[in-house]
């Protein structure tokens, strides 16, 4: 089969690999109908993050059941399903608690010796533990099916971001990063009944698609000039509730100096690029909660299935282009110097 692979920093290829196959008894294979790139990806892809020669990438797809190994009791061949980015057992203890990033016989696609979503199948382990079931029907509707695959991550991420910062009814909430989980954050935050909503974010493409989720203000500035701009929608106090959504020291530092006293941050922006860090004693000062990290999407892919399936939100708008596998390079360079917000890639 054919998939994509990262030999070094700036080169992608599409080449010719084992084909996805059942190693052990609680594994399904998955033709992939739907994946993308994510935002983490390019940090890979820029040699910010070490990968082998030759490692497969990519970690967000939905696909339809092939075969299934003989302890697979969930699922059948013709299932449609999607994946959560990372996969689970369902049954440990940190499953039972919702937490299925830390499972114990987890592990992240594109890891050394798994398959990357990217491509035309994948081998999923622990699948009655890891894929959700979609409606068959769905396979018919292109829209519908893209919005599904944002269930994988971006939708899930931005909604663990919205939990994290404490967002409720009548809230404020203040969204640092325009990206494709910045933008779910929105989404999330207006799901979860924020009424104000700031968006920070210089790119009008984005930002349109910002308003268009539910964003209420829009913040182009960066660095003390943002800083000052949500003070001064904010009454001078800032944010309640602030998603941060890139992960590095200056947009951490943003998230601290927009929230308001007593407020909650929601991170989950992948850390990189920090160097001296966090003032914790500002942070103690002024009773801001800090929640976030690696999204447990796993758990909330059925209620916002659902809320998708309802047509209540739609995520689809993140992804701005569409490749085929054989375009897949393409797509890096393009989300690479920002021309496109999040690349959809139809195997």
């Amino acid at each position: 089969m054919r998939a994509t692979v990262i030999h070094a920093p700036h080169d992608i290829r599409v080449e010719e690999v084992p084909d996805a196959a059942i190693q052990r008894p609680e594994d399904a294979v998955v033709r992939v109908l739907r994946a993308c790139i994510c935002g983490s990806d390019l940090w890979a892809y820029r040699g910010e993050s070490e990968r082998r020669p030759g490692q497969r990438i990519g970690h967000e797809f939905l696909g339809v059941v092939e075969e299934t190994g003989s302890a697979v009791s969930g699922l059948k061949a013709g299932d449609l399903v999607v994946a959560p980015f990372m996969w689970s057992d369902g049954t440990c203890d940190y499953c039972s608690e919702g937490l299925f990033t830390s499972c114990v016989h987890g592990g992240f696609w594109g890891s050394v010796g798994h398959d990357g979503g990217q491509g035309e199948a994948v081998r999923v382990p622990h699948a009655d533990g890891t894929l959700v079931k979609l409606p068959a029907d769905a396979v018919s509707d292109d829209h519908l099916l893209t919005g599904l695959l944002a269930l994988s991550d971006v939708m899930g991420t931005g909604h663990h971001a919205a939990l994290g910062a404490g967002v409720r009814k009548g809230s404020t909430v203040a969204v640092v990063g325009d990206g494709a989980v910045g933008l779910c954050g929105v989404l999330a935050a207006k799901r979860l009944g924020a009424e104000r909503i700031i968006a920070l974010g210089r790119h009008t493409v984005r930002t349109d698609i910002a308003k268009l989720f539910g964003a209420t203000d829009v913040v182009a500035e960066r660095g003390e000039a943002a800083e000052a701009a949500v003070r001064e929608l904010t009454g001078g106090q800032g944010a309640h509730a602030v998603i941060e959504a890139v992960g590095t020291e200056q947009s951490m530092r943003t998230a601290v100096n927009i929230t308001r006293d007593g407020g909650a941050i929601g991170y989950v922006g992948v850390p990189h690029g920090s160097g001296t860090g966090l003032d914790l004693g500002v942070m103690f000062d002024r009773n801001i909660t800090l929640r976030g990290g690696v999204a447990p999407v796993r758990a909330y892919v059925p209620e916002l299935l659902e809320d998708v399936l309802s047509g209540a939100i739609d995520p689809a708008p993140v992804f701005d282009r569409a490749v085929s596998l054989d375009e897949v390079p393409d797509g890096y360079r393009a989300m690479d110097d920002r021309s496109a917000l999040k690349v959809l890639i139809k195997p």
